[in-house]
């Protein structure tokens, strides 16, 4: 999801074409029976089958919740920890072009696929985050960087590039949020479009099937007209859109100043549902009101918008929720997990917004936890569901040959930020940490050194581990003096001295950190000695 979205009512497509939605709508049995029969006619006319099998699997499918994640975003947020909430799904982002090269897709463009692997830990994470029931789909675009088709006029590298994607992380779907050049680029729109479709139909012909969501930015008046020519050249390629995502945030002029937000966001919706009525029936692929509906989603900023005006409550939350659900939205999400929570104490402005927390005061609540009500269904169409195999037995021998960690052991020391593997699951160290066993049953988090990262998973080969060569750093003596700055090894772990001090061993900084005069280095900070020279 992008910021600095400014959608304008001025850039709107004509909607004179068709009648007002009926934003009151529900879906009852009835309906549901009528719109099938519809499409049995339609189909006994002469039209294809697809087009009765796509209005019916979009009203069908149950509605989902999931929240958009910046992978790249620091603080780093955990998203695997999502496994163990009830919104167990994400939508991780953005993936697009690298600095290097516009058709190999990057996260950020900070990372590559496999730097994200071992800088980001992120596919050991989302395996994590599948152990716990949880599914991830990928957003390619955003609008800081060039969304694929935009950086690569390749097409059949293009192709490629969004098909290393989906099959690096087996996903059964993915959101294309076009912004910027993403969003106004002809030429790029017709080859995303080619792409996917192509994408769409070899994973079809596979059997696996491939749901692709558009997300695109909207004003209360509705999409702009390079909105509806995204939806369009999409149609035209025969890709199966799964739905339309509208960005509900940063609205600018084109809010009335004294509607909520939550009335300005189903303004924004209804509006985008006749829109898509139209551009369907302009493609001969009729579709029941029901489907529109169900073909539509919607993402708020939550907390403070972009546009220092515009703050969207937990009660627009609440608003918003019960109207989607009423009107049969088929996705919720929402930007993002990271801000989730309550700002701290230090984070002064809160008109200022921030990539770590909502900038309202959010108490006990969550917003994931109000817009998700009613959103019971699951990423995708029910054919990409993506699954872990079982976890290995603990009895079974941890093998340093496939594993990318040394094993823990109960004799080594380990810096903050170490790595190692236990019972086939990697762990890092929160602290410096000498005999605590990685996988001990605590009830707290803070009760345990260890933190849990995800399984060891299939093919892993072990990592070289930096290490200080010997004679980097004086070993410890009980008789000699060190200065503040100073550093020494102890059973081979580098310290430094927070203040002058002789005669307290480093042993003791385990267990009262804040009394003992020495600091353990960082595994980071051993990283940055070895790759280039030690200092002090």
């Amino acid at each position: 999801m992008s910021k600095q979205k400014k959608a304008t009512a001025a850039d709107a497509v004509e909607r004179a074409q068709a009648p007002e939605a009926d934003s009151g709508r529900r879906l009852s049995p009835w309906r549901v029976i009528g719109a099938g029969l519809v499409a049995v006619i339609v189909v006994t006319a002469g039209a294809v089958g697809f087009q009765w099998w796509s209005a019916r699997a979009a009203v069908d499918a149950k509605p989902w919740f999931a929240s958009y994640v910046d992978v790249t975003a620091t603080p780093r947020f955990a998203f695997e920890n999502l496994g163990g909430t009830s919104t167990k799904d994400a939508v991780l982002s953005f993936v697009v072009s690298s600095k290097d090269d516009g058709c190999e897709p990057s996260w950020g463009a900070a990372y590559s696929l496999d730097e994200a692997r071992g800088s980001l830990d992120l596919d050991r994470r989302i395996a994590r985050l599948q152990q716990q029931g949880g599914t991830v789909a990928v957003s390619f675009g955003g609008q800081r960087n060039d969304e694929l088709a935009v950086g690569c006029d390749d097409p059949s590298a293009l192709k490629k590039a969004y098909a290393e994607v989906v099959d690096r992380y087996k996903i059964g779907t993915i959101d294309l949020d076009l912004e910027g050049a993403g969003l106004t680029d002809r030429d790029a729109a017709a080859r995303r479009a080619s792409a996917i479709a192509a994408l769409q139909q070899d994973r079809r012909a596979a059997g696996t099937g491939l749901a692709v969501w558009l997300t695109l930015p909207v004003a209360p008046t509705g999409l702009t007209s390079d909105g509806t020519d995204a939806i369009a050249a999409m149609l035209k390629a025969k890709v199966d859109i799964a739905g339309v995502n509208v960005m509900t945030m940063d609205f600018g002029d084109a809010k009335n100043a004294k509607t909520s937000m939550a009335k300005t966001a189903e303004q924004a919706v209804s509006a985008t549902q006749r829109q898509l009525g139209i551009l369907y029936d302009r493609a001969k692929l009729h579709q029941s009101d029901p489907s529109l509906w169900a073909k539509l989603g919607a993402t708020p900023m939550i907390g403070q918008n972009d546009v220092e005006a515009e703050v969207f409550s937990l009660a627009d939350a609440a608003t918003f929720n019960t109207w989607a659900v009423s009107n049969g939205l088929g996705r919720m999400s929402m930007w993002s997990a990271n801000r989730d929570k309550t700002c701290g104490s230090n984070y002064v402005d809160l008109t200022v917004v921030s990539d770590a927390c909502s900038g309202v005061s959010q108490g006990k609540k969550t917003f994931a936890g109000v817009l998700s009500k009613g959103f019971d269904g699951r990423i995708g169409l029910g054919e990409g569901q993506v699954t872990t195999a079982e976890p290995t037995s603990a009895a079974t021998k941890d093998d340093p040959a496939t594993s990318p960690y040394p094993i823990w052991t109960t004799k080594n020391s380990y810096l903050k930020g170490a790595k190692v593997v236990w019972h086939h699951n990697v762990y890092q160290a929160k602290w410096w940490t000498k005999g605590d066993v990685p996988d001990n049953p605590v009830l707290n988090a803070w009760e345990t050194p260890w933190e849990l990262v995800g399984p060891v998973l299939p093919g892993e080969t072990p990592i070289p581990q930096p290490t200080l060569p010997a004679g980097t750093y004086p070993n410890w003596s009980g008789t000699a003096t060190y200065d503040k700055g100073q550093r020494i090894l102890f059973d081979g772990v580098p310290f430094e001295a927070k203040w002058w001090t002789q005669g307290d061993s480093p042993e003791a900084a385990s267990a009262d950190p804040d009394s003992s005069p020495w600091a353990p280095l960082t595994q980071d900070e051993i990283d940055q000695i070895v790759g280039g020279s030690p200092s002090r």
